[in-house]
């Protein structure tokens, strides 16, 4: 009875399946697919690694190239001024208007592409590896630009190289170092074309020759390995080549930096240094172009100085070329700190007194502790001595015993070297503060020796011209070692005697900045000991 059931429900089932659509179909209740939706082929799947070709079934007709002769064209904003040839849109110079080469009065600007670079085509663009500026003909149709305020510019460059019709519009604007690119290639022949496309950059050195503690070098951000850098000239010389997801890669020095960062992080970078001239590529591989088809890509440059204040507003996380190594979470406070007190004082020399009499004031209690420990070691001396003459043959007991007098007088043995270990990160921090700060470049404190007209310490960054500072220096440590209490062991004393000679010397190519901050922290340090002393 139940089969029954169930056979005379499945039946009924079918035909109301089967009669509805008949009727629906009848009655016109069901929409049909259009035909074109219907006759539809499935894509063929792409191959990988090939390059995908635009139908340019669309493409609109291709205006016929007429090419004009090259000349110059300016941009000048309030922060530089920009030549260009239009021959390929290649840059001739890119001066920075606030910031000299020297500290003479009539020292040229500093200029981000440099002779050598300009003769080789410094922000070129080149296709399958050929120069564009070289291999192509192109046309200018513009003027020059001045830019005031907020204001924003365009030029625009066209070319044709090898059938390949390139467009370089560069856009500008008056309050940013930054560059934006965009760029469209359109096959303008009748086959279908893959193209290699690369962002060119060419920069001189950007320090001087004898520059040591300020090289230039190949530097690159990728989200897989931070910041990285190459600055030996061979390895460079080589030629150098990366794959990464890249943010950015440029030429930099301490304060100064000129990078491309392209939209896509797809692209692999080029480095080689040759003819004096640092050259960086920005490779996107195998752009497909069928006849007719055209193709975008972007990117941006930043030609000017590591200030933060316009890194951090340019793309592609350019905000991280300003490095303060392992000591930055010392270094930048310290930075904005001297510039805080700048503002105020308008003297970097005397902004880096204050701050040194800030971290003095900071370690008061810390060196006091020291001081204090290096007396408790004094009166200990003579009862060391005794232990050492009573146990001259069993070295064992007799540190055995000094310790059990260091615990029965709570005395720290290393409690007079903690102030220094602790200031040791700081003059590192501080250190990397000077010799990567833009705003120190060209700092200056005294800029002439008094009653004279001798240039003395009219650039912090740079070493003292008649090494006065370093000297001085090392007569405040020579005192400090003469007011520290004596360990009572000849060999130890001389050696600390000898400490502020060797300090000289090192002193003697350090940062001006550096050394006035070490000073000062001696003369304040000298001035503790004296209260304590006082005291006792």
């Amino acid at each position: 009875m139940d089969n029954k059931r169930i056979m005379i429900a499945v039946v009924l089932c079918l035909l109301v399946t089967v009669g509805w659509n008949y009727l629906a179909d009848y009655m016109g209740w069901i929409s049909k697919q259009p035909v074109a939706q219907q006759q539809a082929a499935p894509a063929a799947p792409q191959e990988a690694g090939q390059p995908s070709f635009d139908s340019g079934m669309d493409a609109p007709a291709i205006v016929e190239f007429k090419p004009t002769e090259g000349r110059e064209v300016t941009v000048s904003t309030p922060l530089y001024t920009a030549t260009f040839h239009s021959q390929g849109g290649v840059l001739k110079s890119f001066t920075l208007n606030d910031y000299k080469e020297t500290i003479a009065e009539y020292s040229p600007l500093v200029d981000m592409v440099g002779e050598a670079a300009a003769n080789l085509g410094a922000l070129g663009v080149m296709l399958d590896g050929k120069r564009s500026w070289v291999e192509g003909q192109w046309s200018f149709e513009g003027d020059n630009l001045a830019l005031q305020g907020e204001k924003s510019g365009l030029l625009v460059f066209t070319g044709e190289v090898e059938g390949i019709r390139v467009v370089r519009e560069l856009h500008f604007f008056a309050d940013s170092y930054v560059v934006k690119e965009k760029i469209r290639l359109l096959n303008a022949g009748e086959t279908p074309r893959s193209v290699r496309l690369d962002f060119t950059l060419g920069a001189s050195s950007l320090s001087g020759p004898e520059d040591k503690y300020n090289p230039t070098k190949v530097a690159w951000f990728s989200d897989s390995e931070g910041l990285d850098s190459e600055a030996d000239a061979k390895d460079l010389e080589a030629g150098l080549a990366k794959r990464l997801p890249l943010l950015w890669a440029g030429v930099e020095s301490n304060y100064f930096l000129a990078a491309i960062a392209p939209e896509s992080t797809d692209v692999a970078m080029k480095a080689k240094f040759q003819y004096g001239v640092y050259r960086v590529a920005v490779e996107h591989n195998a752009l497909g172009l069928a006849p007719g088809a055209e193709v975008e890509a972007g990117t941006s440059y930043y030609l000017g100085p590591k200030l933060s204040m316009h890194l951090e507003k340019a793309p592609n996380l350019l905000g991280s070329a300003v490095d303060y190594g392992f000591f930055s979470i010392l270094a930048r406070p310290m930075v904005e700190m001297i510039n805080f007190f700048h503002k105020y004082v308008n003297n970097y020399g005397v902004a880096i007194i204050i701050l040194t009499i800030l971290i003095k004031l900071a370690f008061w209690p810390l060196s006091h502790k020291s001081y204090k420990s290096m007396e408790q070691m004094k009166k200990l001396q003579p009862m060391m001595q005794k232990i050492r003459e009573k146990y001259a043959d069993d070295r064992e007991k007799q540190n055995q015993e000094v310790m059990n007098l260091y615990k029965t007088y709570k005395v720290n043995p290393a409690g007079g070297c903690l102030p220094v270990l602790v200031q040791i990160p700081v003059f590192f921090g501080l250190y990397q503060a000077l010799m990567n700060s833009i705003e120190l470049r060209h700092a200056s404190f005294i800029h002439n020796l008094p009653f004279t007209d001798y240039v003395w310490l009219a650039d912090l960054s740079v070493a003292d011209p008649f090494y006065i500072t370093p000297v001085v220096m090392g007569l405040t440590m020579l005192l400090q070692q003469l007011m520290t209490p004596s360990s009572g062991d000849p060999l130890q004393r001389k050696m600390m005697l000898m400490l502020p000679v060797v300090f000289t010397f090192m002193f003697l190519s350090f940062p001006s900045g550096l050394v006035v901050y070490w000073l000062v922290n001696n003369v304040l340090s000298i001035f503790q000991q004296w209260l304590m002393l006082r005291k006792a």
